[in-house]
């Protein structure tokens, strides 16, 4: 068996099959690697190899080496590092990439966030050059102004904050024109860098001052009035705008005393309190008051396109645009602004029935009116704070969110008297 067991060791190939264990002389011509046997005890069949195995590993017999590769072996393996290097260096300058990418447009933002504001020396608010002229919507004159400006107001008819600024400037006899812009295209205020309504120009001896904000538009306006002695411009220089980039990279406007009055010199009969009342109510308009109606107006697709239907026949599109731009910021406008009322909702806070909420802020202004004893938060004539609150609740005067709150509160009695007073236009006398 010695001698058998030394010819096991070995191995040879017969008709594409390895046959282990099998002497090649003998195997005879009729030889059949399926049947045949070693007579052995107990008997043996051979073990039979199929050729058609990976080549990426080799039949080793007994006593060779392990450690010992192929050609073919290593230049497998080579290609195989190789490959995994060139896959971890693309991986490597990709992300390289994509992370040098976004630390760049980190750096460029925050290249921009640091605010602007008016220095000593520039003045943001005159402009170098007159606005091109676009045909006044409406020529307002009345014979009781004694400011001396020339006034152009740039709006749309039924923007809560256009309409206080224009309340303001009716009630206080102001000569104005109105330049209604296209809410789409924006046409008319293309020239400015405010892309916002309301905007004024006022014309003011050799200058053109340029006045954002309808806070600020009463506010710098009412000092003028109240102080004939100051320019406008030194009024201006009370107002510093600080602008600055959001975390988003947009540009916003800051103008902290916008709700402060410039008296200077000027007498003044009221009293600290009084004032600093004022000052709540109008920015309680602001921050407050008017985040109830646009949820309101825009509640449902068919009060969104009543609304923008009410604004076309009340701002006298008609006559101001083509047809296709009416029908564009009317169907367009109606179907944008029933979504964006559904985000203010959310972002606002405001109840799950809209209708809720604007009834409540009502509730709160004439509460404090019937507190006050007095027709107008002013007393016996409207103060700004009146003029505000009337002014936002006039844009939605024609749509039936208005319409119900005048059933459900008593707003409807003081909105009334206001819409009477400031039709008047005797706040200058």
């Amino acid at each position: 068996m010695a001698s058998t067991s030394s010819k096991l060791s070995r191995s040879l190939w017969c008709n594409s099959h390895l046959v282990v264990g099998i002497p090649r002389a003998n195997l005879g011509a009729s030889f059949s690697p399926w049947k045949y046997s070693l007579h052995c005890s107990p008997p043996w069949r051979p073990t039979i190899l199929s050729a058609q195995f990976s080549l990426g590993r080799s039949v080793q017999g007994p006593g060779s080496d392990s450690k010992y590769k192929s050609e073919k072996e290593k230049e497998y393996e080579e290609n195989t590092r190789r490959g995994k290097r060139k896959k971890l260096l693309t991986l490597g300058l990709g992300g390289g990439l994509l992370i040098g990418a976004a630390l760049g447009y980190k750096a460029s933002q925050t290249a921009k966030k640091p605010q602007i504001s008016n220095d000593s020396v520039t003045k943001d608010y005159i402009l170098e050059n007159k606005p091109p002229y676009f045909s006044p919507a409406r020529e307002i004159r009345t014979d009781t102004d004694r400011s001396g400006l020339k006034i152009t107001l740039y709006q749309y008819q039924t923007c809560p904050f256009c309409c206080k600024a224009r309340a303001f400037l009716d009630y206080y006899g102001f000569n104005y024109d109105v330049v209604e812009v296209n809410s789409v295209i924006r046409t008319q205020i293309k020239w400015s860098k405010y892309k916002k309504v309301p905007t004024v120009v006022v014309e003011y001896k050799d200058k053109a001052i340029q006045i954002n904000d309808s806070s600020v538009i009463v506010s710098a306006l009412f000092s003028k009035l109240a102080d004939a002695n100051s320019s406008l411009e030194q009024v201006m220089d009370c107002y510093p705008a600080l602008r600055y980039y959001d975390d988003d990279g947009k540009e916003k406007l800051d103008i902290q005393n916008k709700y402060f009055l410039m008296y200077n010199d000027a007498k003044v009969n009221r009293t600290k309190e009084d004032i600093v009342e004022e000052r709540r109510w109008r920015r309680w308009t602001d921050d407050v008051l008017v985040h109830t109606l646009s949820p309101n107006v825009y509640r449902s697709p068919g009060e969104s396109l009543a609304a923008f239907q009410w604004f076309d026949e009340v701002g006298n599109w008609p006559e101001l645009f083509k047809a296709w731009e009416r029908y564009l910021v009317i169907y367009a406008g109606a179907a944008v602004m029933y979504i964006i009322g559904k985000r203010l909702k959310k972002r606002h806070n405001l109840k799950d029935d809209v209708r809720e909420s604007l009834y409540d802020e009502c509730k709160i202004w004439m509460k404090a009116l019937k507190k006050k004893g007095t027709p107008f938060m002013g007393g016996e004539a409207p103060n700004l704070a009146d003029l505000a609150v009337f002014g936002v609740l006039s844009a939605i005067e024609g749509c039936q969110a208005f319409q119900d709150a005048r059933e459900k509160t008593s707003i409807g009695v003081w909105f009334d008297l206001m819409k009477e007073t400031v039709g008047k236009r005797s706040g200058q006398l």
